[in-house]
């Protein structure tokens, strides 16, 4: 099998019945061709693991069944079919074709009412194994609803299957609640209404339980936002002082500072020899800087 999408082949020869969803009905006609291709079809299933013959095998023999079928062998080809059906629907599968299956089967069987038991019962094992409930969801639905299918002894099992295996995964709750109506058997409407209601409180407390914040979520995300604050508070602060620091400042002091800090900034290194020359040029401002300011004109201005 390639992937999930595949189903378990199942041993055929020499053991038809455990094909049968159902109990096993006794199968055994004269040998005639069309055993020869179901028997012919389980052994590239099984045997051969040939998936492409094998269906090319079921398609032959259901298509000699539609063109050939006479009336007092009416019973035993119906079952003839349902084998190959089977048979082909698990090489379907096995070629990670199951997508194909149900458009496969309707050639044969015109309408979904008229799928046996055992056909549909697969089918819904294997798009329920596949994860696309969805998709026998209708076929499955108008198979159960039909008035014809009520009275069949495979009823109950495939309604169980359809309850449990795709309305409950997908939550149609209406549609759940109208099948169990149709159930004959008071037990088996009673477990199924017991079943919907549990698979229903599950889903409202999952819903709530996801909609429910995270206390503890919410202290860590309060607490960060607090700390965040208080640091954005504390850097306003520092730059605000900073500022007011430098603005209070006189010009000149001023004047130094950002001198040195072009400096530092600019002219890190005092070894580079590119450095020397604007050195001499701030010795040389500085000199006059300091000439200007203690001259012995300044200082006796500044005296008086």
């Amino acid at each position: 099998m390639k992937n999930e999408g595949t189903v378990s082949a199942l041993g055929l020869r020499g053991s038809l019945g455990s094909l049968r969803s159902s109990e096993p009905v006794g199968l055994a006609p004269p040998p005639s061709l069309l055993q020869s291709l179901l028997e012919e079809a389980a052994d590239y299933l099984v045997v051969h693991r040939d998936f492409k013959a094998c269906l090319e095998t079921c398609q032959r023999g259901c298509e000699r069944l539609g063109s050939h079928l006479q009336a007092e062998e009416c019973e035993d080809s119906e079952d003839l079919k349902c084998f190959l059906c089977v048979v082909g629907i698990q090489a379907l599968a096995e070629m990670d074709r199951w997508r194909e299956v149900l458009s496969w089967l309707l050639q044969y069987y015109q309408v979904p009412e008229h799928l046996p038991p055992k056909i549909l019962e697969l089918c819904i094992l294997l798009y329920s194994k596949v994860k696309e409930p969805h998709a026998i969801l209708e076929v499955a639905s108008n198979w159960l609803r039909d008035p014809a299918n009520r009275d069949l002894p495979e009823y109950g099992a495939i309604f169980e299957l359809h309850l449990f295996r795709v309305l409950l995964p997908l939550h149609c709750w209406t549609d759940a609640e109208h099948m169990a109506g149709l159930c004959a058997e008071e037990e088996q409407r009673r477990a199924a209404s017991q079943a919907i209601c549990t698979a229903r409180q599950q889903q409202e407390e999952s819903l709530e339980e996801t909609r429910e914040p995270d206390p503890q979520k919410e202290n860590q995300g309060g607490t960060f936002y607090r700390k965040l604050l208080a640091l954005w508070k504390l850097l306003r602060w520092l730059l605000e002082s900073v500022v007011d620091h430098l603005l209070s400042l006189p010009l000149k002091k001023t004047f130094l500072i950002a001198l040195i800090l072009c400096l530092l900034v600019v002219r890190f290194d005092p070894a580079c020899p590119s450095s020397l020359p604007f050195f001499y040029k701030l010795a040389h401002i500085f000199c006059r800087i300091r000439g200007t300011i203690f001259s012995p004109c300044h200082l006796s201005s500044y005296n008086l």
